[in-house]
Parts: C-alpha cells; sequence; structure tokens
C-alpha cells in the first residue's frame, strides 16, 4: 500500500510540472519533465513501424491521423512555422505507431484491450499498443500533450505514459424518442466521446413518444409511429453511417429496443401489438404495454428482432424491461384470465417475467448477448449467465450499492448508471457529484467487484434535443469517462477541476460547444475549428 501512495504522489508531482497540459482523463501512470521539444506542423507526420501488423490501408489508424493531424495543427500558418524553425532547438517531426494484432477491419466489444504506451524522449515519439483501439487512446493523448506557446510554436515535453482503462465499459447513453437528434449529432457527440475515451454509445433508440427506427421488415413502425416518416427518421444507410463512424473511433453501438413497457409508438404500425385497456367491462380505447398473453406478439418480436440482430452487428442488445406499468394489464379481462390459467394469482410481476423470459430466449437463438434494466433482475426473471443488469434506479447510494452487490453475488455483471444521470441539472459545479462517484463502493468479494464492468452516463431526451445537447453533456460527462478510465485514487477535485477546465477550453478549440466550469473564459474562444 505504502509503494502505491509513493506511486501516486508521483503523478501529481509530474502533473504540477506540466502547466500547459490537459490531460483528461489522466493516465494510469505518467512521468513528464520540463524538456521539451519543438514540433513543426508542416513537417510532422504519423508513421507506421516498420513490420506491425497495421499496414498503410488500415481504415482505423489512416482515418485517425488524418482527423488528428487536422485536430492538433489546424491553427497553424507557414508563418509560424517558419519562425520554429529558426530557434534550433531539439525537434519531434514524427509520431511511430506501432500495433501488435491486427484489427482494422474488426468492430470493438467488449472484450477489445485498450492498453498503450507513449514514450517522447531524445531518441524517439513512440506509441505502442496490442490493438488498434488502444492506439486510437493513445493518439488522443498524445494530441492533448501538444501546447502552445504564445508566439504560436507548438512544443510536446518529455513524457512517458503506459494507460488503460479501469472498466472495459464505459458508456453514453443518448435518448433520440422524446426529442429526435439529427444524425449530424449523433456523430458529433461520438467524436466528443472518443476524446474521452468513452467506448459505447448506448443509443435509446425508441420510447413511448416516437419511433424513429426506419425498419425493414415492419416499415409501418417508423411510418406512422415517427413524429415525421420523411425528416425525423433513421433510415438503414443512417444506421450504418453511425456504426461505422463510431468503429473508426472504437466507440461499440448498442441499441436499445424497451419492452413490454414504452412502447406507445408502436401500437400504430403493428395493430394488435399493445394491450387494449379497459374501463370497466368495455375497452377505454387506450392501449397499455405490450400484450404478453397473444402468439403474434412473439411472431412479431421474432421477426423483429432477427432484423435488429442484423442490423446492429455488436454481441450485445440491451432489452430494456423497465417501468411496466400493469394497471392496463389488470383491466383487461383477457389477461387476468390468462393470469389465472398459469397460476400468477394477482402477481403481474410473474406476467411481466413471463413475457421477459420468452423474449430473452428468442434474442439467444440469434446468438446474441443481452443487457436489461434492473427490475428484470428484481422480479427474479431467469437469465443467462452472460447477462449484463444495468443499475439505473435514481435513489441513494446506499440502495444502489445494495443493488450492486446483490446482482454480482448471483453471478451476474452489472453496469452502474443510477448516479449518473445528467439530464439532472443544479445550479453550480455540478460535475462533482458525479465525479466523486466509486462503482465499487458497496460490501462484496474481489470477485464480486470483478462483475463491475463499467457504467454509463446518461442523457434522457424529455427536456433536451439539439439546442441544448451538446452544453449539457460536455464537460460534465467527461468527469464520468474519468471515474470509469482512470486509477481509482485520481479523485482530488482541485487537480481534476484545473485539468477539466484546461480540458473544457480544448473543446472549444476542437468546435465543441462545452459549457464552463465556473467564472473565466478560453484564450480558445477565438480558434475554434
Amino acid at each position: 500500500m505504502a509503494g502505491s501512495t509513493i506511486w501516486f504522489s508521483l503523478l501529481l508531482a509530474a502533473a504540477s510540472a506540466r502547466p500547459a497540459t490537459a490531460l483528461w482523463p489522466w493516465p494510469h501512470y505518467i512521468q513528464s519533465s520540463d524538456q521539451r521539444y519543438a514540433i513543426l506542423p508542416k513537417n510532422f507526420d504519423f508513421q507506421y513501424h516498420d513490420g506491425s501488423a497495421a499496414q498503410p490501408g488500415c481504415s482505423v489508424l489512416d482515418q485517425a491521423f488524418q482527423r488528428y493531424r487536422h485536430l492538433i495543427f489546424n491553427t497553424a500558418s507557414d508563418s509560424l512555422t517558419a519562425r520554429t524553425g529558426k530557434q534550433h532547438m531539439a525537434e519531434k517531426n514524427t509520431l511511430i505507431v506501432f500495433v501488435v494484432t491486427p484489427g482494422c477491419n474488426q468492430l470493438p466489444s467488449l472484450e477489445s484491450v485498450e492498453n498503450y504506451t507513449l514514450t517522447i524522449n531524445d531518441e524517439q515519439c513512440f506509441l505502442l499498443s496490442e490493438t488498434v483501439w488502444g492506439a486510437l487512446r493513445g493518439l488522443e493523448t498524445f494530441s492533448q500533450l501538444i501546447w502552445r506557446s504564445a508566439d504560436g510554436t507548438f512544443f510536446i515535453n518529455k513524457t512517458d505514459i503506459v494507460d488503460f482503462p479501469r472498466f472495459p465499459h464505459r458508456g453514453l447513453l443518448l435518448d433520440s424518442s422524446r426529442h429526435y437528434l439529427p444524425l449530424s449529432s449523433i456523430l458529433d457527440t461520438l467524436d466528443v466521446m472518443a476524446y474521452n475515451k468513452f467506448n459505447v454509445f448506448h443509443w435509446h433508440l425508441v420510447d413511448d413518444p416516437s419511433f424513429p427506427y426506419e425498419s425493414i421488415s415492419f416499415p409501418e413502425l417508423s411510418r406512422k409511429g415517427s413524429y415525421n416518416p420523411a425528416t425525423h427518421i433513421y433510415t438503414v444507410q443512417d444506421v450504418k453511417e453511425v456504426i461505422e463512424y463510431a468503429r473508426l473511433r472504437g466507440i461499440r453501438v448498442v441499441p436499445e429496443f424497451d419492452t413490454p413497457g414504452h412502447t406507445l409508438s408502436w401500437g400504430a404500425g403493428v395493430p394488435g401489438l399493445l394491450t387494449p385497456c379497459y374501463s370497466g367491462s368495455e375497452p377505454s380505447g387506450t392501449f397499455g404495454p405490450v400484450n404478453p398473453i397473444l402468439n403474434s406478439t412473439y411472431e412479431f418480436m421474432s421477426t423483429f428482432f432477427l432484423e435488429i440482430s442484423t442490423v446492429f452487428p455488436d454481441f450485445y442488445l440491451h432489452l430494456g424491461g423497465d417501468e411496466v406499468d400493469f394497471s392496463c394489464w389488470k383491466s383487461n379481462p383477457d389477461v387476468q384470465a390468462f393470469m389465472k390459467k398459469k397460476g400468477f394469482g394477482e402477481d403481474f410481476k410473474q406476467l411481466e417475467s413471463f413475457y421477459i423470459q420468452k423474449l430473452l430466449n428468442i434474442i439467444s437463438l440469434y446468438g446474441k448477448g443481452y443487457m436489461v434494466w434492473q427490475e428484470v433482475f428484481d422480479n427474479k426473471v431467469k437469465l443467462q449467465s452472460d447477462t449484463i443488469i444495468h443499475v439505473w434506479r435514481e435513489e441513494t447510494p446506499e440502495t444502489y450499492s445494495k443493488e450492486l452487490e446483490l446482482i454480482t453475488q448471483a453471478g451476474f455483471r452489472v453496469l452502474l448508471s443510477a448516479p449518473w444521470y445528467l439530464n439532472r441539472i443544479t445550479y453550480g459545479p455540478d460535475w462533482k457529484e458525479v465525479y466523486l462517484v466509486e462503482p465499487l463502493a458497496f460490501d462484496g468479494s474481489p470477485e464480486q467487484k470483478a462483475r463491475v464492468i463499467g457504467g454509463e452516463a446518461c442523457m434522457w431526451g424529455e427536456y433536451v434535443d439539439n439546442t441544448n445537447l451538446v452544453p449539457r453533456l460536455w464537460p460534465r460527462a467527461g468527469a464520468i469517462a474519468e471515474r470509469l478510465w482512470s486509477n481509482h485514487r485520481v479523485t482530488d477535485l482541485e487537480f481534476a477541476f484545473k485539468r477539466l477546465t484546461k480540458f473544457r477550453c480544448e473543446l472549444v478549440r476542437r468546435g465543441v460547444q462545452a459549457q464552463p466550469l465556473g467564472v473565466g473564459y478560453c484564450e480558445q474562444e477565438f480558434e475554434q475549428t
């Protein structure tokens, strides 16, 4: 333990020696000095290491090189380059990238390795990673290490970094049902996720208000369930673009189609799918959750999720299962008769479990894994051992900590979102509260805590659309990104504030309308892309 404490003290000492650097999230190991090297934008280049498995033609890295060259040097001019060249100081004109294993045409997964080492010294400027995904994380760190003096000269300091994520699942949820988010907004969000080393885009595509996903098998779902079937939908091509755009940034796309609740927008496109509600002995004309008693329901789900399993290549689908309102089921005489026949009595959680179990069996047939909200576990649905349970209930830390304990004790892997609902806002620096959350602060064995695979920041869309999404997300979501990436001892708020403030200014320079953390200004306000 003493060794670990000393190690972390060295990290803080190194940080204080690097006032111009805004590293976010903070690496697991960094050693830096005041020795610096000039970088000439006109001459600088990224190069593959001889013999590397990732050769030119690797789409992931080729495009990353282009992106980062623009992000780093977009404000450079020939006159600044020429003036820098007259200083006769040590220069670094090439970052050599070495990737051990190929993966240029693959998709990132939960098991993807993101480790990297970065070395800048007199002999070399070198990025080493086992995979292209680690190389992407190292390129982001490299871009943040480069700083610019008052006269416009670009520098990088002598630095050694060994870095890796603390958790393999570091996600961000966007809700595109309550307010439709334009495709460009989603792509821009993926860019900023990569800057923060997030690696999962949880796409909450559809919900009660609208169904913007254009289904191949059931086109009436979006024609009748979207806000506008011409302007407020995501086509097959849109979805493919999101998946590829995310892949090139090392980000997985996990879609969520939440059932049996949150499905009112499905009803018009698939007649008979939703449960008719009754007022006394007569139908009221309103509808509730998916009707769990009809064979046609499961026939529809089989066809629909076969399509989803084909369109979205990630191993996991998020199947929801939360907040089912039982009042409509209770009012329906056919549902009541079915309950009696099955021996469920008045326990509608058993009926929900019956539906969820049949749906999970369907998904398993397609070779997919699934994530579900915590109610599915709480209601004792029989789950496969590789199910991921998503803890969301916004209660007290004691409540969600107990939930984490129970889920991991039962042998399931778990994600945490309960304290990270960023659609909730308060006056002042509310990033600090989410920053100090410790995902492993619950009673449990080391084996249990190993089953916590990460968490997600959630941006629900009741009061968020394209007009306020960016400033509400950034840099607040970055606080969660660091909690999921960095060492658990990186909790000093003053240290975090200084770095996050600088990182926010770097986001502004990159064209991201990130909100301020307090009083002040960014010089980068006048240098945006």
